[in-house]
């Protein structure tokens, strides 16, 4: 087979592995919300895939590793881009706000929903804010650069630390509310909020 033609095809089968690792997650994560993390078996989650439990285990060699988001339905190069393309009469949270607005808008309608749905699970299941306290740190670190750097201070600036720290108090108040909502719109909960935040918490 020529190189030309055998590239398309790894390329069509690494993508027909990312979407079925994807669906299991996702699967995993809703049940993990309905269930609970210790009640949920991953025969349910295959059932739930359509796929074996052997099929869950060849891409989660242990039940444990789906609780893990690195990577699954990451928003972080997306995220670093817009925020870097805003204006630069924006201040941060204004800045943040139209940078979410824009990546959830150039999202596929159903990526959107399982990205919303990733993150009140992620606050709602305890197994999974654990598991993923890295992953959180490591969302604050890189929001305080990007910050840093359009204010023109150090990452490390109290001031910085400090509206990172609020912008996620926010967004776990909010994914909290869309946990109990489930026909409420947690992006357009988490801009409103986001609003008086920019605007000093006036009350």
């Amino acid at each position: 087979m020529a190189e030309s033609e055998a590239a398309p095809v790894a390329g069509l089968r690494e993508r027909k592995k990312a979407m079925t690792r994807s669906a299991l997650q996702r699967e995993a994560l809703r049940l993990f919300r309905e269930h609970g993390y210790a009640a949920t078996t991953v025969e349910q989650i295959a059932e739930a895939a359509d796929v074996s439990p052997s099929t869950v285990f060849r891409y989660f060699p242990s039940k444990e590793e789906l609780l893990v988001l690195d990577g699954h339905h990451s928003l972080a190069d997306a995220v670093a881009r817009a925020f870097a393309a805003q204006p630069p009469q924006l201040g941060a949270v204004a800045a943040l706000r139209a940078t979410l607005r824009d990546v959830l808008a150039d999202l596929p309608p159903a990526d959107r929903a399982a990205r919303l749905e990733r993150d009140v699970a992620l606050i709602a299941v305890p197994e999974l804010w654990s598991a993923n306290l890295g992953l959180l740190e490591r969302a604050l670190d890189e929001l305080g650069r990007l910050v840093a750097q359009r204010a023109d201070r150090d990452p490390r600036d109290v001031a910085v630390r400090t509206l990172t720290g609020a912008v996620l108090g926010v967004a776990v108040r909010v994914f909290l509310d869309a946990g109990d909502d489930p026909d409420g719109d947690p992006a357009a909960a988490l801009d409103e909020a986001l609003s008086h935040l920019e605007a000093g918490l006036p009350l």
